[in-house]
């Protein structure tokens, strides 16, 4: 499992750890900083009082923390809060505060229900069919009050059309209303008790009724009450993984080690959970001021953006609304004044010509549409939550993803060792490559195994090795599952059972256990492991060859060529080392001291190095070159190292290129001094992302390809996707902690991991990934992609029948002939024949160039452009209404009136008085029996529609492949075709559809005549994909291909 030496042949690669500051240099900084930090935060207590409060203002809470609390001397923050560490606050005067402000995140505002059903309810195309509904239903009234025995057409047409809209806003509402539960998560992270000193009494309270200055004990299992600054701790450590995404538990102490607040070890944040230890803190922010409730804020304050394909729709809505009124004002105006109709046939005219331009059923295709997809997602392990985020991931142009636990598999595994002298590379698939009998490697199995509170939870044989349960912390439980695979370390541990344990802290940066070695008589050996420097620092020998060296420079050499090179691979090192006790000095039964050591913690052996590294998910590295290939950016926002982030970057093909900093080291230059065009990659950390302003990130954006931000905090990854954006990217955003939260609800479409992911993480989202894997993604993107094909494909195949439904009403007022087709057959159509084969292109499989694709331009290639509008209305649309007039000519023809003597004819035609009115032939038609042939005459046209579209339907399975190439796989059209032929027949000939729907039995010869238009359809569309497939310059392609 351990192959060869793996040098590099560049040694400028340096490791950059990070400096931990003493309590002395600690208190120096203090001084020098707390002046200006006080100052600052002055200022912003300041800008309070004024009413310039940063809880309403966005821009303020996506700063960094901003304070000074963990830099003063405590004497002085106890004496800022008025509180004492020996007898803490007074009880009435900590009642009081927490009465007027508990220590609760506040719930965002939210939208009343029936305001948000209100907005559904007439939004959109549901105000349009809303006036046709109701201006039917008054046209049905006055005709009623006139004649009793009047059709009820126009009140079926009115009751309709109100049933289709209130049908499709409960559907729209319901799906809203799942997507917005944000502050229940955050409500979730609330702890629930805390032990606080009060009038010099320890006590508990709830922790809701914390407040600032209260004195707290924090105990292992608990969750931090609030924003704290810890006065004592005992190996206390905190897990910030819901704030920052990394996992590593970290060690918590009164020292301040850092300026900034986030990196400091002397403070604790609210809801944070503690894994070890025990701690005395000061609370410094409670509820809403706490660092969680700024975020918790930041992403209530956060608006969702509005969905691509929601302003498609909206778009599309705009455009046929507004063709729809502009034609109706124009008719309704011709038929009151050129042609004189009554204001009620005028009305009736223009209900007609909204129903033949609005698609009454595409709202419901696209959310089936999207239904679907859904649902096909959910089988790659894609929980859509927000049904229109679906054609969001086709759309995304840019996705921001996390590090850990997306790219990678959220597990440190042991990737390098080094020791007599060499670098080895950890290969799962070499077997028997460690050199088990080589003194160096046992040794470092033996101080692996034994300096390790980590234990399995289980040992089930019946899974791998890596799925093992651990306790402790990440990097030791990588230790030991490594081990494991050597010897079972319970067998190890057995036979070296430890006697003494000084744990790791901070200070120190290691850990040290003594062990008795039961097989050499009871020896006793000390075993130390820790930060590499710390650790050779109190070493005089190293092991190489089974021999003890004196540690002399060359091997010290040996040893900082391997340590920059690990390092610089973005690996945790840690060194291991150990001591084999004189027995006469140290017999058995020996009592040993790890408060006041009693053995020796120097002169020790060095025995060589472990580099552990979250790996990458085995499929990401292809996953992000699919991206790439199909015009998606790629870009980490990580709050790990940017050492690691930069080599886990490199290993998934996000960074393939020369960095800025290693362009720089190679040229001898400083990084400011690389020009932009110099360096295709750059990794920006967040301490240098803190001093740019909006326009530098943007800039950083437009001119790397290859970026990786490291080192980010809440607001730096909040403000890199509205940089991303700002810059005309769709972006989607990988995350699992509250940290990511803001950024999830900022951008176009955000996505959780369902593993790692918290409450909050999950809510914000869009859309979940169950095994929180980024090839996830790129599997939603070719369906995202596909569904917006889809949805484009089912509103051409939608609009062509638009024509031959207003063309109708357009002759019967231009040309005065009877009606050729009702408003009530009109819905026939469009929630009738129609809706299910165009729901049926929703599971057209993708044409062969989807993945090939530059991302989609929001701004020219809308859903609804102006090619699809001319192949739908003037081509396709226009040939599917000179059938429908074809058979319309056929009937009337066959049964006397011939189409010279039908214009004109109309007011005749209509005349309830008029019971001779003469054909062609010179025959009598009665009122009844003309309504009769009108009605056959309209079955007739409506047939034509339905078999015309047929040909449509087939036409609309590609937009650019020969329907001989893609094939007729799609079981669900062919059943579509079947549906809407036997819905016509049924229409046509069923009992009682005449009095509904006002149609009439057609004789066999009718069925025929409209085929040949069918047919030409089909050839026209063939041949025009054909000319754009050989000319992809030509002007068809430009023109024509929508």
């Amino acid at each position: 499992m351990i192959r060869g030496s793996i040098y590099s042949q560049s040694e400028g690669t340096t490791r950059k750890g990070s400096q931990i500051l003493g309590a002395d240099d600690a208190r120096n900084t203090a001084v020098s900083v707390a002046v200006e930090v006080s100052a600052k935060v002055a200022e912003n207590r300041k800008r309070l009082k004024q009413g310039k409060s940063a809880k309403d203002n966005v821009a303020d809470l996506k700063e960094e923390l901003n304070m000074d609390e963990h830099l003063v001397p405590l004497e002085e923050l106890y004496s800022r809060y008025n509180t004492n560490v020996e007898t803490g606050l007074p009880s009435a005067i900590a009642e009081k505060m927490a009465d007027e402000k508990p220590n609760r995140l506040t719930p965002q505002k939210q939208t009343p229900a029936v305001i948000k059903f209100l907005l559904t309810l007439f939004g959109g195309f549901s105000m349009l069919l809303w006036i046709g509904g109701v201006l039917a239903i008054i046209a049905y009234i006055i005709d009623y009050s006139r004649d009793s025995g009047a059709p009820r057409d126009n009140l079926y047409l009115g009751v309709v059309l109100i049933a289709v809209v209130c049908i499709t806003s409960i559907f729209s509402y319901y799906q809203e209303a799942k997507s917005d539960a944000v502050m229940k998560g955050f409500l979730k992270m609330q702890p629930q008790r805390s032990h606080v000193l009060r009038d010099g009494k320890w006590s508990e309270v709830d922790a809701d009724f914390l407040v600032v200055g209260d004195i707290i004990t924090v105990t292992y299992g608990n969750v931090v009450p609030a924003d704290i600054r810890i006065i004592t701790a005992s190996s206390f450590k905190v897990d910030n993984s819901s704030l920052t995404g990394e996992a590593e538990a970290l060690s918590r102490s009164p020292e301040c080690t850092d300026d900034n607040p986030m990196e400091t070890k002397n403070l604790a944040f609210y809801s944070t959970n503690a894994v070890e230890g025990t701690c005395t803190a000061i609370v410094l922010r409670t509820g809403d001021d706490t660092f969680i409730g700024k975020i918790a804020r930041l992403v209530g304050k956060t608006k969702k953006k509005e969905t691509p394909i929601r302003k498609e729709i909206r778009h599309f809505i705009h455009l046929i609304t507004g063709l729809a009124l502009f034609l109706g004002a124009i008719f309704f105006t011709l038929a009151m004044t050129v042609q004189k109709q009554q204001f009620l046939q005028a009305l009736v005219f223009l209900i007609g010509i909204i129903v033949a331009n609005v698609p009454e059923g595409l709202l419901a295709t696209v959310t089936v549409s999207l239904t679907l997809t859904a649902r096909k997602m959910a089988k790659n392990n894609v929980i859509v939550k927000n049904l229109e985020a679906v054609e969001t991931l086709g759309s995304t142009s840019c996705i921001c993803s996390d590090k850990t636990g997306t790219l990678t598999q959220n597990r440190m595994t042991v990737n390098h060792l080094w020791y007599d002298l060499r670098v080895w590379a950890v290969d799962p698939a070499v077997e028997d490559c460690f050199q088990k009998e080589h003194n160096s490697f046992k040794m470092l199995y033996s101080i692996a195994t034994l300096n390790s509170r980590a234990t399995f939870e289980e040992t089930d044989q019946s899974k791998p090795l890596s799925e093992w349960r651990t306790s402790g912390d990440a990097s030791e439980s990588a230790l030991i599952k490594f081990c494991q695979q050597i010897r079972p370390i319970s067998d190890a541990r057995k036979d070296n059972p430890k006697v003494a344990e000084i744990p790791f802290n901070s200070t120190n940066k290691y850990a040290v256990t003594v062990c008795e070695q039961r097989d050499e008589g009871g020896r006793f050996v000390v075993y130390m492991k820790g930060a590499p420097e710390r650790v050779l620092a109190r070493c005089s020998k190293i092991l190489v060859c089974d021999e003890e060296a004196p540690l002399d420079d060359t091997y010290k050499e040996h040893f900082e060529k391997a340590y920059k090179e690990l390092g610089g691979l973005g690996e945790r090192v840690l060194g291991f080392a150990y001591h084999n006790l004189d027995t006469s000095h140290y017999p058995p039964g020996f009592q040993f001291d790890s408060e006041k050591p009693n053995f020796p913690c120097e002169g020790l052996v060095f025995a060589g190095l472990y580099a552990l590294i979250d790996p990458p998910r085995p499929a990401v590295p292809s996953s992000v070159k699919a991206c790439q290939s199909a015009g998606i950016r790629v870009i980490m926002v990580t709050g790990d190292h940017p050492l690691t982030a930069k080599a886990i970057a490199r290993s998934v093909n996000i960074i393939r290129d020369e960095t800025v900093d290693e362009l720089a080291a190679r040229k001898g230059i400083s990084e400011s001094q690389v020009e932009p065009g110099e360096a295709k990659a750059i990794v920006v950390s967040g301490q240098k992302l803190k001093e740019m302003d909006e326009e530098e990130v943007q800039n950083i954006i437009r001119d790397y390809d290859q970026i990786v931000f490291a080192r980010t905090s809440p607001q730096q990854k909040l403000v890199i996707v509205e940089a991303v954006q700002n810059v005309g990217n769709v972006v989607a955003v990988t995350g699992d902690g509250v940290n990511d939260s803001p950024a999830l609800r900022q951008a176009d479409i955000g996505v959780a991991m369902g593993i790692a992911g918290t409450d909050v993480s999950k809510s914000a989202a869009d859309m979940i990934l169950l095994d929180d894997d980024f090839s996830s993604i790129v599997k939603g993107v070719e369906e995202g992609r596909l569904i917006f094909d889809n949805i484009k494909k089912s509103i051409a195949y939608t609009l062509t029948s638009n024509i031959p439904e207003l063309t109708p009403f357009l002759v019967n007022v231009l040309l005065n002939i009877p009606l050729p087709l009702s408003t009530i057959m009109i819905l026939c159509i469009d929630l009738g024949t129609d809706m299910y084969p165009a729901i049926s292109l929703a599971y057209e499989s993708a044409e062969s160039d989807i993945m090939k694709r530059r991302p989609r331009d929001s701004k020219k290639d809308k859903l609804v452009n102006n090619k699809l509008l001319q192949i739908t209305y003037l081509q396709i649309g226009v040939l599917q209404a000179c059938a429908g007039f074809f058979n319309y000519l056929i009937v009337m023809g066959d049964h006397g009136f011939l189409p010279k003597h039908l214009k004109g004819l109309r007011e005749q035609w209509d005349n309830r008085n008029i019971n001779n009115l003469r054909d062609s032939y010179g025959q009598e038609w009665t009122y009844e029996s003309r309504k009769n042939l009108e009605s056959m005459a309209q079955t007739a046209f409506l047939l034509a529609i339905v078999q015309v579209q047929w040909a449509d339907l087939i036409i609309c399975k590609t937009r650019m492949l020969s329907i001989l190439h893609q094939g007729m796989r799609n079981k669900h059209l062919i059943i579509a075709l079947i549906f809407e032929t036997t819905l016509i027949i049924l229409l046509t000939y069923a009992p009682g559809m005449s009095v509904a729907f006002r149609t009439y039995s057609l004789k066999p010869i009718y069925w025929v005549s409209a085929l040949p238009f069918a047919c030409l359809i089909l050839l026209f569309d063939e041949m025009r994909k054909l000319i754009i497939r050989k000319y992809p310059q030509g002007w068809v392609r430009r023109n024509l291909y929508y």
